[in-house]
């Protein structure tokens, strides 16, 4: 058949004639003359555009989609393979026309240099899929609004030309099962140089040095940022791998990517992915900021897309450079898809959020984690100040709902007493119940840490149990000294006044706020495991910020502060400050949200309300003492009774859930190995309840120094088999 059959139309004629299309499908598909796969592709080589980036990417589309039909192209040809998938059958047949078709291979290839000369390549690869500088809401602005309102083309821009021919996730899907042989010998063969047109592969590799310098620009500038240098004062700046991370990419751009300035290269961002790690690890004394998170973020996707595009200059023609194109490119097709999506970006700031919270773990609270049974008991008597004091405060704001305020100035009041309560337990060194420590999250991802799923699982088993058996102490403690408080202030309440703390109708509708079913108690303690929680993030934070602004070290050395008491008091008032200031942040945050809540639940309708066990317990206790004791056995009080028991579960159950959530999330841990935990915990409580409520025995060789869960008497199981 006549070359110009395929390649060369009259311009009158929109495709090709019947004759035309039978003689091709004869040639090339003896077996099968009339499949429809081989004349759609005649019709598609036919109608080749000339001229116009435009047309000429839409035919690329078109001959995409062709290639993507599901209808497979076995059977043309004595050379088939019947088991072959059908874009590999398809790619097959494009082949071998192109192969028999010299004047269509040329006229493929200049099509093909057309658009690698007029495109751009740099956005693609460095800046797609590597976070920018925009806000959070700026950029969800953008997003939302480029779902809603129509994109003009821009046919010049290599990202968008890719992600038209592959606009979602089932085409990716589909570009990765493409086999890498016939593939590479389809770009061998539509990137032949035509005159006066530069080759494609030339200008690709052009991009991608252009790219990897750009990034390494960027990378660099971070690197050596104020904050990060400071986090890693063990490297000297003039040996900083980030200066020498410009000058390598420097020698691969005048070099044009000779293979020993590749190799200098990755030594270079060996040495950088060091230094963040050591960063990384020195945030826990110098404090973290989400600015600082977010460029440690950055960096390491810059090293990352570095080191991809390096492979990619380095491998060797033919099939070892398509097998890591192919690569980069699904890699950045993903990213592309990422950047688009208003929920990736919802994701992604949660996750950086999480690092956050996790990257520093902070020096107060860390008692609340017991490894041994002297910890345990010393837990036991801490909480029980805490239950002491808390019959107080539960005694103050009860006090408060007889008094007529104005709902400000009684939320204000009800503030100040949580608060107050919080603050003197934290600086008498009492324990609240199921209050999460500003350190949970972090000892929780430092236990996740890196590694494999079963590594992972089996930190987690060992740690966990601590950590419940821990939270049952402060409970206990807690319950054991609330209960006889508030009986003895309200007893002496009546002794001094003569008459009950509490009326009747107060004390039973107490009792009838507080049943399991007939009200929505179990709602509101869960909702107040949110707010444990919450107080958790807060705590971390301020104490984060002091260390940050290095607050206690000005305390220290501040000359007003050093003139009034002296240089050994000051000293001691600033390590009184880190020491204290998660658990004052906590407890101010705990109260506010305590009081507040219920009159925010109001404004807008809602019938809000808070329930932690410690103070639902001490409520419960003076509604007791009002009703007498012959009320107290009622199935009513005893339900109620069983209520605050379940007050307590949900707090500590939300609370730790919340908690471990950052610390999974923070880590990429996925859905299915979260399951896994989920059994492996079960197992090990079924063969070992006991570690989940109580200390393990002092054994001679157990010692409070000892790393923790060292003291365990019994290994925990390891998790299910994957």
């Amino acid at each position: 058949m006549p070359n110009s059959h395929i390649t060369m139309p009259p311009r009158s004629r929109a495709e090709p004639s019947s004759r035309e299309v039978d003689a091709f499908c004869v040639r090339y598909a003896p077996r099968a003359p009339g499949h429809a796969s081989v004349r759609d592709l005649c019709r598609l080589l036919y109608a080749l555009p000339t001229d116009g980036l435009e047309s000429r990417f839409s035919w690329v589309e078109k001959l995409v989609a062709w290639l993507r039909e599901p209808r497979p192209a076995h059977g043309l040809v004595e050379a088939d393979e019947p088991e072959s998938s059908a874009a590999a059958s398809r790619l097959t047949l494009l082949l071998r026309v192109l192969e028999g078709e010299a004047a269509t291979r040329q006229a493929v290839a200049r099509l093909v240099g057309h658009i690698a000369a007029e495109a751009r390549g740099l956005k693609l690869f460095a800046q797609v899929g590597l976070p920018g500088r925009q806000g959070f809401f700026s950029e969800l602005t953008d997003r939302v609004l480029r779902h809603l309102l129509p994109a003009p083309p821009d046919p010049e821009r290599l990202s968008e030309l890719l992600l038209r021919l592959f606009p979602g996730p089932a085409e990716l899907d589909w570009l990765q099962s493409l086999p890498i042989a016939p593939l590479a010998r389809l770009l061998a063969l539509v990137s032949e140089p035509q005159h006066p047109l530069p080759a494609p592969a030339g200008l690709m590799r052009s991009h991608l040095v252009d790219a990897l310098t750009l990034v390494a620009a960027q990378t660099a500038a971070l690197g050596l940022a104020e904050d990060v240098r400071d986090r890693s004062p063990e490297v000297a700046f003039r040996a900083s791998p980030f200066l020498r991370l410009r000058r390598s990419c420097d020698s691969v751009l005048a070099r044009d990517a000779a293979q020993d300035t590749l190799r200098e290269l990755n030594a270079a961002l060996g040495e950088c992915r060091q230094v963040v790690t050591l960063v990384t690890g020195h945030l826990e004394q110098s404090g973290v900021s989400v600015d600082l998170v977010y460029r440690l973020e950055r960096i390491w996707r810059g090293l990352d897309r570095m080191e991809a595009i390096a492979r990619v200059l380095g491998a060797a023609r033919g099939e070892e450079r398509c097998r890591e194109g192919l690569v980069l490119v699904t890699e950045l097709l993903r990213h592309a898809y990422s950047d688009r999506s208003v929920r990736a970006l919802m994701r992604t700031n949660l996750r950086l959020l999480a690092r956050k919270v996790i990257e520093r773990a902070g020096h107060s609270g860390e008692h609340s984690i017991t490894s041994s049974r002297a910890e345990f008991h010393a837990l036991l008597h801490s909480a029980a100040g805490g239950g002491l004091l808390t019959a107080f405060t539960a005694a103050l704001t009860l006090f408060l709902t007889k008094l007529a305020l104005a709902p400000f100035f009684g939320g204000l009041l009800a503030a100040l007493t949580y608060a107050g309560s919080f603050v003197l337990m934290q600086l008498l060194g009492f324990t609240l119940a199921t209050q999460q420590h500003s350190t949970t999250a972090a000892t929780l991802a430092g236990a996740i840490g890196e590694g494999g799923t079963r590594e992972r699982l089996r930190r987690l088993v060992e740690l966990i149990p601590r950590i419940t058996r821990s939270q049952l102490a402060a409970a206990l403690g807690n319950l054991s000294c609330v209960m006889p408080a508030a009986v003895g202030l309200a007893l002496a309440w009546q002794h001094l006044t003569g008459q009950p703390f509490l009326t009747v109708e107060k004390a039973r509708g107490i009792v009838e706020s507080f049943h399991p079913w007939r009200s929505g108690t179990l709602l509101w303690a869960a909702f107040t495991g949110g707010l444990l929680w919450a107080s958790s993030l807060a705590a971390g934070w301020l104490e984060n910020f002091l260390v940050y602004r290095r607050i206690p070290e000005a305390l220290a050395h501040h000359r007003g502060v050093r003139r009034m008491l002296g240089e050994a008091r000051a000293q001691r008032l600033a390590e009184a400050v880190l020491r204290h200031s998660a658990g004052i942040g906590g407890g101010v945050t705990l109260g506010v949200l305590l009081a507040i809540a219920p009159g925010i639940g109001r404004f807008f309708g809602l019938p809000l309300a808070v329930r932690h066990v410690t103070l639902s317990f001490g409520a419960l206790a003076f509604a007791g003492c009002a009703l007498g004791p012959e009320a107290v056995t009622q199935p009513d009080f005893l339900a109620a009774l069983l209520g605050v028991l379940a007050i307590g579960a949900l707090n500590l159950a939300v609370s730790f859930a919340l908690a471990l959530a950052v610390a999974l999330r923070a880590r990429d841990v996925p859905l299915k190995d979260g399951l896994l935990l989920a059994r492996a915990l079960a197992v090990r409580f079924l063969r070992q309840p006991r570690a989940f409520l109580l200390p393990p025995p002092e054994t001679p060789a157990s010692h409070p120094a000892e790393a923790p869960g060292a003291a365990d008497s019994a290994p925990a199981p390891g998790p299910p088999a994957l």
